[in-house]
């Protein structure tokens, strides 16, 4: 399920008291607040018989600017894929996102995980880009291919892969 709304003191409180109240289990969460909103992703396991009910309950969050979007998923089995971290730094620029997130996916790789962000350079306050997370490669694919990839939209961007 995705969660979306102003950020307040005891939401994520909220949410968790009907998933227990529900019989159901909080299995993975990623949550951020991002210019006084609050995000987050959720995977809960939930018991057949309690699902209706769960969904009415969480839906009844929306008349306090909650926004709870939910997809059934049945559990399925994927293919082996080795997870690596990156770190890409580099100055910002329109598109950067897109070029990076393209030579990901022309490589075989898929976003696991991603938060981006700017920082002012040290001495001059130029506005760097920054992007760190996770990207999934079939278990042939080719890491160093990768990081050549992305190093490769600009020479002034430093790849790290582990």
């Amino acid at each position: 399920m995705t969660i979306l709304g102003a950020d307040r003191t005891g939401l994520v409180r909220s949410i968790a008291a009907i998933i227990e109240e529900h019989k159901a289990s909080w299995q993975e969460s990623r949550m951020a607040r991002l210019a006084g909103h609050f995000a987050g992703i959720l995977r809960v396991e939930c018991p057949e018989g309690s699902l209706e009910s769960l969904s009415l309950a969480l839906g009844g969050l929306s008349n306090q600017g909650i926004c709870i979007n939910i997809i059934r998923e049945e559990a399925s089995v994927s293919e082996s894929r080795r997870i690596l971290s990156i770190d890409v730094v580099g100055n910002d620029r329109p598109g950067i996102v897109h070029q990076m997130t393209l030579a990901i996916a022309e490589s075989g790789g898929n976003v696991e995980e991603l938060v981006t962000g700017l920082e002012s350079a040290a001495m001059s306050g130029h506005p760097i880009f920054r992007a760190s997370g996770k990207v999934s490669l079939p278990s042939q694919g080719d890491e160093v291919q990768l990081r050549s990839t992305i190093e490769n939209l600009s020479d002034d961007l430093c790849v790290e892969i582990h």
